[in-house]
């Protein structure tokens, strides 16, 4: 199975995160996001300096989208800080789903 990503970005200009998942390393996934590439995310479209916040290797795309909806229903920006302070939280994660 081809692996699968969740990643947060993080822009510090509009002090705000970014939760998608990708099949692409999450490096070139956030070089697509800069250069616009994906012309229908107009949210990253709004800033330039968005920076990989963290990511979590899954074992394939649908638990990673399982995990992304996840993280978007917590609406926590306390959680999504704690994803990068504790990593407890993505193994969990990655058990959960």
């Amino acid at each position: 199975m081809k692996k699968a990503f969740v990643y947060v970005l993080y822009s510090s200009s509009l002090d705000k995160f970014y939760i998608g998942f990708t099949t692409l390393d999450p490096s070139e996934r956030l070089n697509r996001h800069l250069d616009n590439y994906y012309k229908k995310i107009k949210f990253t479209s709004l800033a330039d300096d968005w920076n990989i916040f963290w990511s979590l290797e899954c074992n394939n795309a649908l638990q990673a989208q399982k995990i992304e909806r996840y993280i978007k229903s917590m609406k926590s920006r306390h959680y999504i800080e704690n994803l990068d302070k504790y990593q407890e939280i993505g193994h969990r994660l990655l058990n959960k789903f």
